[in-house]
């Protein structure tokens, strides 16, 4: 170990970007889905054991001045707390890995995982405010810096991979996990599989006879369908990956959203597909990427349930379960992007559904 050192602003830094990182690419990963973004979570998982193996390091050096109280001043309670919560990270999000699912209260070890992770943020940059240290340029100059970031960076990948041999060796409920980190629940078994709902989002059954579909926007032409002209035609084998931890693998029946925007037909300048449930919750797709989706009313061979967006839900390949929108009345094309969408998921539920 000797041939490996930081200097210690250099170790409090290299925490905080870990941190960062972390957060970041935690918050990023909800919203992606496809196969070629695996390799974000892997570097999320990387990270987190690097920085879990960095945070020993550092505790390890400070240790005297923790166990020591006459060395306290008012910055140790606050990097007590941040060790605390980093082990509080690391604890629910290893439960999680190997697939423990118990729940405290409403919470999951994905959800508390999550939840301490930000939480340390704000933490880890107290600390650093109060004993500010900036790096300096020969901090990483000789080859024992290198060194160490390469050492560090190596253990923590083999930690990873040894995470997952463990898992499929002893043969965990956790060994089946997607990339995602999502646990298979319900394929392939109609409305049997998970009801969730984001946030606030629990409407009232939709009466059909009252409900109409509304398509236009930056359009040549308008349309409203009633839900005995919809003509579910379509099918689609598509895996829904929640943002709270589980995937299922179901087969869709519907109408492409492509052969909408064919009736409508889209003017020169639109570039955006936005889907609104009778809540007000929306998201959108760019339009080639809408094109390809799914305007589902069946699962399986069963019309979908309430539960599970009645009559009409979204179905978008490689997207997270939280940008499905359940309940959809309305698919309005766009000129330019709905920033709006990222305030009105969280709102949606709690005010009006008006546009």
């Amino acid at each position: 170990m000797g041939r490996f050192s930081l200097p210690p602003r250099l170790v409090d830094w290299t925490l905080f970007a870990l941190v960062c990182f972390e957060v970041a690419s935690g918050l990023v990963s909800l919203t992606l889905g496809r196969p070629e973004h695996r390799f974000l979570f892997y570097a999320h998982g990387i990270a987190g054991l690097t920085l879990v193996i960095l945070l020993f390091w550092k505790v390890r050096r400070v240790r005297g001045r923790i166990t020591d109280l006459s060395k306290w001043d008012r910055t140790t309670p606050v990097s007590i707390l941040a060790v605390l919560v980093a082990s509080a990270a690391l604890v629910t999000g290893v439960m999680w890995v190997f697939g423990y699912h118990e729940r405290f209260g409403y919470w999951e070890f994905l959800m508390l995982h999550m939840a301490f992770g930000v939480a340390l943020v704000p933490l880890v940059l107290s600390h650093l405010s109060q004993r500010y240290r900036p790096p300096r340029r020969e901090d990483f100059e000789g080859r024992r810096t290198f060194l160490t970031y390469l050492a560090l960076g190596a253990v923590g990948a083999i930690a990873w991979r040894a995470q997952s041999a463990i898992n499929r060796l002893l043969d965990t409920p956790g060994a089946d996990r997607r990339f995602t980190g999502s646990r298979e629940r319900g394929s392939f078994t109609g409305n049997a599989f998970p009801t969730t709902s984001w946030v606030a989002d629990d409407p009232d059954p939709v009466d059909p006879d009252d409900w109409s579909l509304t398509v236009g926007g930056a359009t040549e032409r308008g349309i409203d369908l009633a839900y005995d002209e919809l003509a579910p035609d379509d099918r689609e084998r598509s895996t829904l990956d929640c943002t709270s931890g589980w995937y299922s693998v179901q087969d869709w029946t519907g109408v492409r959203v492509g052969d909408l925007l064919d009736e409508v037909e889209p003017t020169d300048d639109a570039r955006y597909v936005r889907f609104q449930s009778v809540t007000g919750y929306r998201w959108s797709l760019p339009i080639d990427e809408a094109r390809d989706a799914l305007l589902a009313t069946h699962v399986g061979e069963e019309a979908i349930s309430h539960g599970h967006g009645f009559p009409l839900r979204i179905v978008t390949p490689g997207r997270r379960g939280f940008q499905w929108v359940k309940w959809v009345v309305s698919v309005e094309v766009r000129e330019e992007y709905d920033y709006g969408q990222w305030v009105v998921i969280f709102t949606s539920g709690f005010t009006d559904s008006d546009p």
